[in-house]
């Protein structure tokens, strides 16, 4: 991915710019950078703009580590906290990196770029673009300015600043080609980033309208392959109900006489047990009644049964006793049916008659 770091003008440098293409070529150049499609774009304001702390801070989210970072330099700076920015960065180590700058410093930042054509992806200070040395000090040449950078400092090149800070031991000089590496590997994981807070760079949300074409037509096949489904089923049940009506009908058809022509099951069959079995409740149900009658009734015996075509049912009775006739008829009752007892004779020990249940 193409990287272009844009160094920020001051009072005696132009604008410079750095750039490391796809294949891995660098270019560099005054002036604003010529416009390439897509990638990354760093700016970098003047070294001595910004002023670098690191202290060790807690893992928070980047509003709390930033309100601690700010009450860590509230003493350091001479300058009230309303009109400065803090921002905290991340590094390798227990220590992280705090960058302090004037507010209105990186708004005018900002608007430069703005007028420029160019809204930097993040604003890194320049120290923070050196490699970060394991023991004494690093310094390299950016934008035409150089740039001291220390395990836990970074800071312009000043001959009496310099000399104070890393107590009279000279700096190592970065050379050119690992000079080139630390920018493309600070503009792809910058340390530290200054566009943090009210500074933070606003997201263009848009649509995407491509990506709302594939949804549309995923919904679509999602609803058409529902839609398939539920047809599928409804066919396979429609064939399985068909199948299942054509075994009741064959099964039905076992019922009926014997080339009796198939035309309503239900009705054609409930006919015919009618007819089996007789009016009313028929000839077994009605049996089965007055039996159970006689079971309850000791010494009662039916002699004869009449099933009449009108639903009838003619008894004839012989009982031990002349109160059975009426036990029996009072049982026939209890199950539902009307009793019509006829004239009860006694002879030789036995006492006999007929009777006629109904049913209601």
């Amino acid at each position: 991915m193409t990287a272009t770091l844009v160094f920020l003008p001051d009072a005696a440098t132009p604008w410079r710019w750095w750039r490391r293409d796809d294949g891995g070529q660098i270019a560099e150049g005054s002036g604003v950078p010529p416009a390439t499609a897509g990638g990354t774009l760093i700016a970098v304001p003047p070294a001595d703009a910004v002023t670098l702390h690191w202290a060790v801070l807690p893992a928070r989210s980047p509003a709390q580590a930033a309100t601690a970072a700010r009450l860590l330099i509230a003493d350091a700076s001479a300058a009230p906290a309303a009109e400065l920015h803090v921002a905290v960065g991340e590094e390798a180590g227990d220590e992280r990196p705090i960058a302090v700058v004037g507010a209105a410093a990186m708004r005018d930042w900002l608007l430069e770029l703005e007028a420029a054509g160019m809204d930097a992806d993040a604003i890194v200070p320049a120290p923070l673009l050196l490699p970060r040395p394991t023991e004494g000090y690093a310094r390299a040449e950016l934008a035409g300015a150089g740039v001291v950078r220390g395990a836990t400092s970074g800071f312009a090149d000043e001959a009496r600043l310099t000399e104070l800070v890393t107590g009279g031991v000279a700096p190592r000089t970065v050379g050119r080609e690992e000079l080139d590496a630390a920018l493309a590997a600070a503009a792809a994981a910058p340390v530290l980033d200054l566009r943090q807070g009210p500074f933070a760079r606003r997201r263009r949300t848009g649509l995407d309208w491509a990506l709302i074409r594939r949804l549309a037509v995923l919904g679509i096949a999602t609803v058409a392959v529902t839609l398939a489904i539920g047809v599928t089923r409804l066919v396979k049940l429609n064939l399985a109900a068909a199948r299942l009506e054509a075994q009741a009908d064959a099964l039905a058809a076992t019922g009926l006489p014997r080339g009796e022509t198939l035309i309503d099951a239900d009705r054609q069959l409930i006919e015919r047990l009618g007819a089996m079995r007789g009016p009313g409740l028929g000839f077994t149900g009605m049996t089965a009644a007055v039996f159970a009658g006689v079971r309850a009734t000791p010494g009662t015996e039916v002699t004869g049964l009449d099933f009449q075509p009108n639903g009838d049912l003619k008894l004839s009775v012989a009982t031990a006793r002349e109160s059975l006739p009426t036990d029996l008829k009072r049982a026939i009752e209890r199950a539902g049916f009307t009793v019509d007892a006829g004239v009860f004779t006694s002879a030789n020990g036995r006492v006999t008659g007929d009777m006629t249940v109904r049913h209601p």
